[in-house]
């Protein structure tokens, strides 16, 4: 490589045109080889690209990393074959890959963080503890997922505010994912006085979940008595929905029940204090 570089420098001062023009004839089956070389190189690539995508579909791996996958294998691939046509050309690749894989390492130590970021994402898009339009929870946070990039992930909470976490932090957290089964148990909390029928309010309860195409006929509604409290008793009501319809069904639920409640007059009590006074026989002196 040295020699063609000092012949060809020396071709150029000397402006020798058909000095280079057969420095260059000579020298054509190589730089054919080296062309030939990277346009196998860069075709391969895409080929693996697409063969990698594809493969991921059938694993049901999460389409978010899929473009990011295919772009990790094309690059590695094109590198080598980039490197193996710099060989062919005489050069020395591998104080190149020495350098590379030193300012590798020295990036390494500044982009920790990054890195754990990096990690922590592929981490999510492989093992799916949860996937886009999921609602989850994570302890700080809680909201729909709208996307799942490698360094963060976006929710969009009940109020509609965009939340960005990191992903290193979903990581190191304990998720709750509400929408992973398909379907989903709700379970609501109503307080009657101690005076009102305990079965006529379970009638009303579970007149106001029939009234809700929504819940399912199966498992049936169920309403029972779950704590005797100091001004009321408690009963709970137990439906089940799809996990789509969660909120709309507990709405519905809330607002229902104390419709069903004021028709058959059972009384929602509030929170009251006895105090009695006793009356001495004789006045204190």
């Amino acid at each position: 490589m040295e020699i063609i570089k000092l012949s060809l420098a020396q071709l150029i001062k000397d402006r020798d045109i058909e000095g280079m023009k057969a420095l260059v004839i000579s020298k054509a089956p190589l730089i054919l080889a080296v062309i030939l070389i990277i346009v196998v190189g860069f075709l391969i690539s895409d080929l693996a690209g697409k063969l990698v995508v594809k493969a991921m579909k059938l694993k049901g791996v999460d389409s978010s990393i899929h473009s990011f996958i295919k772009t990790i294998v094309k690059f590695i691939i094109k590198l080598f074959f980039i490197l193996t046509a710099l060989a062919t050309l005489g050069v020395n690749v591998n104080s190149f890959i020495a350098a590379l894989a030193a300012g590798g390492l020295t990036a390494g130590f500044g982009l920790s963080h990054s890195i754990s970021q990096f990690a922590s994402g592929l981490q999510i898009l492989i093992n799916h503890p949860f996937r886009s339009g999921d609602y989850i929870d994570i302890g700080s946070v809680a909201g729909t997922v709208r996307e799942i990039k490698i360094m963060y992930t976006v929710l969009v909470t009940i109020e509609n505010k965009k939340v960005i976490v990191p992903n290193s932090h979903i990581t190191d957290s304990n998720i709750i994912n509400f929408t992973a089964e398909e379907n989903r148990r709700i379970d609501l909390l109503y307080s009657i006085s101690y005076s009102d029928n305990i079965e006529t309010a379970r009638e009303a309860i579970l007149s106001a979940a029939a009234e809700c195409d929504k819940i399912y006929e199966s498992p049936a509604p169920k309403a029972f008595v779950s704590e005797h409290s100091d001004s009321s008793i408690k009963l709970v009501a137990q439906v089940w929905c799809n996990s789509r319809n969660y909120w709309e069904v507990f709405f519905f639920m809330q607002e229902h029940v104390k419709l069903e409640f004021d028709k058959a007059g059972v009384t929602i009590p509030f929170n009251q204090v006895d105090v009695h006074f006793d009356t001495p026989d004789k006045p204190v002196m």
